[in-house]
This record gives structure tokens, sequence and C-alpha cells, in this order.
């Protein structure tokens, strides 16, 4: 009997597969990174194909690592959410540029509905506000700008990363998981089902869009082509949703943050829909069959792509682990803060319009300083982002971080200290791709149900306790508060 997990794990920045024992056990990976295109200011593009190329070498690797696909019982998808592809249902080629979720293109657009007295309403039914983040407004933008989609007529499909992956790995099959579809703003996300009056308001023919399935269902099997025999996909969610179920947050008030290129943290609600009056974000957290679960959210645009931003943008790191050092080469920020608006702000302040800002540089200011203030800018904007969650009535008891920056032991110290909770790591820090591989495994019955999975296969943990005093902890939000403020006008 086949007894390992495939996860496809679709990053904004990289392709990665790995592969799983039936028991969490991680047995390898493959990771290619691909392109970001940046078109113009507040423009974000992927290359569809190329993702698809990537996903496929990868893929390829760790089937060949399991030994063949036989030994594969099924494969899990978790990925980039909100970012939005156009294919052909024929051919499965893309037939424009895939518009990423960091991208503002449709600000002015989520402003005039705004204005018109839309986003009550919009919040009600899909639980998000008029953001340009979101994917309704990324599709009516592009049948509107791009002629070549118009001209498709009913060869367009248009869906989320893993729904377009689902279509290249099964020839055909055209669905989205609950979890992706609640990040459209087309979704009545306690129906569970697409919005006629959403997709209206959005300019979105409900045709064009996929089948919504739930999180542990079995979707199809692999074109035999791909890889010498077909192989079941049964386990899908968003990259958020997939980490906080790797992190066994399926109990209400259970929370965790991702570091990945944004910061996402997600405190379950149960099978209760929980709603803010904070700006933050009600979602589908998981669906089993017919029952959902849901969660709160609080998104930050920038985290890990602002590390990666000083290495490439800027040329202060060597590398992305450079950031550790240099924080701790400095006994503080010697004043200095950094506003990470370089795709706007998210929750709790949700302004596209915000840009970036460097405050408070002297001739005393070095490399170690901005590096510094850049990893401080984290514990900061979660800082923020409890007080909203405790505002809407959800204080967090403790914090379960993970995501490739998460494995900085300075940072994960520093949101203790900030924070004024503990903060706790698994060992294994990728718990998007592990969630992912616990509801495939799921899917492929290893496991009664999701609950009994992420029991029996989230390991071990590190924990980080305050130890900072409440004065220095003033002292700092303070300066955070003040750069903020220039930030918002």
């Amino acid at each position: 009997m086949a007894e390992k997990i495939l996860v496809i794990d679709e990053g904004t920045t990289s392709t990665r597969t790995m592969l799983f024992a039936a028991d969490g056990t991680p047995l390898g990976s493959a990771q290619r990174e691909f392109r970001q295109y940046y078109p113009g200011p507040g423009l974000v593009e992927h290359d569809a194909a190329e993702i698809w190329a990537a996903t496929l070498a990868c893929t390829r690797a760790m089937v060949d690592k399991a030994g063949g696909p036989g030994q594969v019982a099924s494969i899990g998808i978790t990925n980039q959410r909100e970012t939005i592809i156009f294919w052909d249902r024929n051919t499965g080629e893309p037939l424009a540029p895939a518009i990423v979720w960091q991208d503002r293109r449709t600000a002015t657009e989520c402003r005039r509905l705004k204005e018109a007295g839309h986003e009550a309403a919009v919040q009600e039914k899909s639980g998000l506000l008029l953001d340009p983040y979101f994917s309704g407004t990324k599709i009516g933008w592009a049948l509107e700008n791009w002629p070549q989609l118009r001209d498709a007529g009913d060869r367009l499909a248009v869906g989320t990363i893993e729904s377009y992956l689902v279509h290249r790995l099964t020839g055909g099959v055209h669905v989205s998981d609950a979890t992706n579809a609640s990040r459209t703003l087309l979704m009545d996300i306690e129906r569970g089902a697409w919005d006629a009056g959403l997709c209206e308001l959005l300019d979105v023919p409900m045709r064009l869009l996929p089948e919504i399935a739930s999180c542990t269902e079995r979707v199809g099997t692999t074109d035999p082509d791909l890889f010498g025999a077909p192989i079941a996909i049964a386990g899908m969610a968003g990259d958020q949703q997939a980490a906080t179920i790797g992190q066994a947050c399926l109990d209400p008030g259970q929370t965790k943050a991702t570091f990945g290129t944004g910061a996402f943290i997600l405190s379950a609600s149960g099978a209760k829909r929980a709603t803010s009056a904070n700006r933050l974000l009600s979602t589908i957290l998981v669906q089993e069959g017919d029952r959902r679960l849901y969660a709160l959210e609080g998104s930050v645009f920038v985290a890990g792509s602002l590390i990666k931003w000083l290495r490439d943008g800027l040329g202060l790191l060597a590398n992305a682990g450079e950031s550790e050092g240099l924080a701790r080469s400095v006994p503080d920020n010697g004043g200095v803060y950094l506003v990470p608006a370089l795709s706007g702000l998210g929750a709790p302040h949700w302004r596209p319009d915000a840009l970036a800002a460097l405050t408070g540089l002297s001739f005393a200011s070095g490399k170690a300083h901005v590096a510094r203030a850049a990893l401080e800018a984290q514990a900061y904007q979660a800082h923020d982002l409890k007080a909203a969650f405790a505002a809407d009535g959800v204080d967090w008891a403790e914090l379960r971080i993970d995501g490739g920056m998460a494995a900085n032991d300075w940072m994960a110290q520093d949101l203790a200290n900030m924070l004024d909770l503990i903060v706790e790591r698994p060992d294994f820090v990728e718990s998007t791709a592990l969630g992912a591989a616990m509801l495939a495994a799921t899917g492929a019955g290893y496991y009664p149900d999701l609950a009994a999975a992420a029991a029996s296969m989230r390991g071990r943990t590190t924990r980080f306790t305050p130890a900072l005093g409440a004065p220095e902890r003033k002292t700092r939000l303070a300066g955070w508060q003040s750069a903020l403020a220039n930030v918002l006008g």
C-alpha cells in the first residue's frame, strides 16, 4: 500500500514539492524560484506557465524520490492565496499574466465601491473588506482591460493557483477548495457557495468560476502521462489556512502567525463564524465534507519580502540569515524605525496607498540598525493586530509561529518581548506544507478526520518567554506609533 504523501507548496516567490510519511515525517523536498514581474508601480504579476513548469519539475523529482507513483497515496496542494490566473480550459495554457495578491491595480475601483456604500454588504457575505488584495476586483479589471480574455469566450477559465494546478495536473478538472474560494470576495462563506450578487457587483460572470470543493475531498487524479501512473489529489487549502492546520490550531481561540512573504495571523473560531468591528477578516479555516470551521484573520502584506528587499533591492544583506547577526550586533535600534508599507498597509489599517518609510536616521546609524528595524517591524505589526483581535473579544493566550522568517531566533524572542506572551515555534517550521499533508492524509483515509491527523502529525516545539521590561516595551511602541502616524498621514 502507498504510504507517502506528496505536497505541492506554491508560494509567492518559489514552487516547492515536499514528500512526507503518513505520520508527518518529512522525507525530502525540491524547490525552484520563479520570476516576479513589476510592470509598473503597485503592479505585481507572475507567469503561470513558468509556475506550472517549476511545479511539474519539482513534483516529478519527489515522485521519483518516493519510489514511483505507486508509492504516493495522495497529493496535497497549498498555495499563495488571492493570486488569480486566466487560462484556456481546452489547452491549460495561460491567456494573460497572473495578477498576484500583492498587486494594487484595483485600489481606485475598491475606493469607488466603498464610497458607493457597498463594503458593509460585501463584508456581511464574504467576510472580507473591499481591498485590491482580494481576487474578485482583479478578475473584473482583467476582463475589462485584457481583450484576449473576452475573445476567449467559453474557452476562458478563471481560478486561484490551486485551481490552475489541479486543471493542469488532471487535464481538465476545474475546482477550487473552500478556503481559497473564501478569499475571492465572490463567495458567501456561510452558504459555502458563489454569490450571484457579489459576482454581479464585481462584474465577474459566474460561469468562469470553478466548482467549490471541501478541503479533504478527492477532486481527481493526475494525468497518467505526467508521472507514469495516476495519483489522487485529495487535500487542498490556501497557505495561511494550511499553516493554521499544520500548527493544530483548530479549536476556538488557538492562534498562529506565519511569517513568509507577508505575515498572516489566524485565530480559530470554530463552527460559528467570527465577525469583526476592527477591520479584521472572517474566513473559512477548513471544510470537511459539508462542515465548515471559521477563523478571524489579520493580514500584513510585507514580512519576509522586506528582508529580501534589503538583500536584493538595497544590497544591505549578503543573505537573509545575516539579518539576525546584525540585529544582535547593536544594543538597540538607535531610534531607527522602518514602516514596511512597500505594498501598502494591511490589517488593521487597510491603506493600499500607504508608502514605506525609514525614520530616525543619523550619522550614527548603520546597516545593523536598519536590519534590526526591519525585524522589529514584525513585532510591531503583530502588536497592532493583537490589539485589534482583543478589541473583537479574541485575545491571544499564546502565539504559534512558523514560516521561513520564523527560523530567526532573535525575531521570535522579540515577538515574545513585544507581545508579552509565550511564542511557540515548531522544530519543523514548514507548517504550511505539513498542514497540506494533514489534509491529504485525511483525504487518503489514513486518519478518520483532520483533528486526528493534526494531533498525530504535529512535531516538537520550542518556546520563547517574554524577557523585556514594561518601560522599554512602552518606549519602543511609542516610537513605532510615531513612525506609523507619519505614514498614515
